[in-house]
Formats: C-alpha cells, structure tokens, sequence
C-alpha cells in the first residue's frame, strides 16, 4: 500500500508516551539518557546523557521536510567563528505509519541556561559586555558563510513572496518590500535559544540564507518588553538594522507583533507599533 502523504497529525511531545523514543535513541548512539534531565517541549525532547553530552530529538512532519532536508543542527558543524555547541553523531528514521520523521542530534553539553524560558523576556537579563561581544562575533562571522540552506523562521520558509505577503498583510502602504541582501542566519533567535552569562547559540534545525537583518530584527522584537535591552540590541545590530534590509526585517516582526493576531495583554505591542509607525515612514521616504 502506498504511504498517505497528508500532513502528519499534530502531536504534543509534552504529554505523548515517547519512551520507545528514547529506547530507540540510547540503543542507536550507544548511550543512555538521564532520564531525570529530560526536558519534553510540544516539538522536542532534550537530555542529558552519560558521557556528558546532549541530546536533542525532534518529530517533524512530512509537510515541514522541504528538499533541502532537516538535518539542519548537523549541517551548522562547517560554521566557523560562532559561539555554539559541537556536534558529535545523529540519526533519522520515519515514524510507523505516518507521514513524520524522527530525528536525534548528540551533542556538546552546554551547562550554561538559556537566557530566557520563552522566547521573550520581562525583566533585563543584566548581561555582561562579553556576551554582547560574543552575540556580535558569532552573528559577524555567520554572516560571512554561505550555505545551499534557506532558513525557516518560524516554521515558514523565508522568501521574498513571504517578506511582502508578511508585510503588506499588515502595512498594505509599503510598496516596494524588496529584500537586497541575503546571508545566512540562525532564523530562530530567541532569548530561549542563547545562553547566558556566557554566550553560547543553540538549536540551529532550520538556519539558513535569509535577509539581513533577520536575527537582530527577531532579538530586537523579542526584547521590547524590556525597553532598555531592545535599545541594547538595536545599539550593538545597528549596522544590520540600520540597513534596508534589516529595516524590513524589523517591520517584518513587527507585523507579527500588531498583526491580525495581536494580542492586547502582549507587552510587546505597544512600542511594536511605535516602532512600526517610525519604520513605514523611513521606507516610504526611502
């Protein structure tokens, strides 16, 4: 029987069994998991394991497997000059009959937390000058490497059709959304996804080619409930957000932000949308 390529059901790795899972993971890299580490997020599931090292898994579905694949994490081992963890091994193997893949990266143990639980913050992390010049160094050097990847920022792929459809969603009174610079970028920079008070850059599943910009524009918007580390950001970015590009990056967030799907209790709305009003202006006189 031919396998059904509709899209996989919605599963949430917090609360389904996935002790076969983890089975599976120990016996393949010849390891075993502290099961007491285990952190279990709606997508993935992360651990710490015996030989000190750690372990991400993922379930992805067949609709979000593009043709450039979803080895993602492994593919980030070529980068150079970025602070981030070692990749060590990994595995992939198709779910039974489902149309979803599963996917388990080992990797450097990183002790260092995240900076934030989500991936906004509320209160200043107060970090140090080293980890803004570390932040700098990493993203400098990323954006000087080149790679066939397309990065996917939350879960869409990131194209010009998508920049514009984002944008003039929201800002219809934006013409010209064109995009003249592409490099890579890590595509999903969170406050959950550095480390803190040293800096380190995980979770790189879906990096890849994307407008300049993208990272900085998406630290920026997820610290505007902070006002004074938004402004730190956008000090220590500001040749990226100062950029075309990154101008229409930032409103490209921005519109995520005040959007049709705003929500009033969201701390970041407001200066989102007196970002917003101070960023149509600067590209319509541009």
């Amino acid at each position: 029987m031919t396998p059904s390529l509709s899209p996989a059901a919605a599963v949430d790795l917090r609360v389904q069994p996935v002790d076969d899972v983890l089975d599976r993971v120990e016996r393949s890299l010849q390891l075993r998991l502290d099961r007491d580490t285990v952190l279990r997020k709606r997508r993935s599931i992360g651990g710490r394991t015996d030989r000190d090292t750690w372990v991400r898994i993922e379930r992805r579905g067949f609709d979000r497997i593009g043709d450039q694949g979803w080895n993602g994490t492994e593919a980030a081992a070529v980068l150079h000059g970025v602070s981030m963890p070692e990749w060590y091994a990994g595995l992939a193997w198709r779910a039974p009959d489902e149309p979803a893949m599963w996917r388990a990266d080992e990797l450097e143990l990183i002790a260092r937390p995240p900076v934030g639980q989500g991936a906004l913050v509320i209160d200043d992390p107060q970090l140090p000058d080293s980890w803004w010049k570390a932040l700098n160094s990493s993203l400098d050097a990323l954006a000087e490497q080149r790679t066939p990847r397309v990065a996917t920022p939350d879960t869409d792929t990131i194209t010009q059709d998508l920049v514009t459809a984002t944008i003039r969603e929201v800002f219809p009174e934006i013409v010209d959304t064109t995009v003249d610079e592409w490099m890579p970028a890590h595509a999903d920079m969170t406050w959950a996804n550095v480390t803190g008070p040293e800096f380190f850059l995980i979770d790189w599943e879906d990096w890849g080619m994307a407008p300049r910009g993208l990272d900085a524009a998406a630290l920026w918007c997820n610290s505007l409930a902070v006002p004074s580390l938004a402004d730190r950001v956008r000090r220590e970015r500001r040749p990226d957000l100062e950029s075309r590009s990154g101008r229409l990056m930032t409103l490209f967030y921005c519109a995520k932000v005040v959007g049709p799907h705003a929500h009033e209790a969201d701390p970041r709305l407001a200066p989102a949308r007196e970002a917003a009003a101070r960023l149509v202006a600067e590209l319509q006189s541009s």
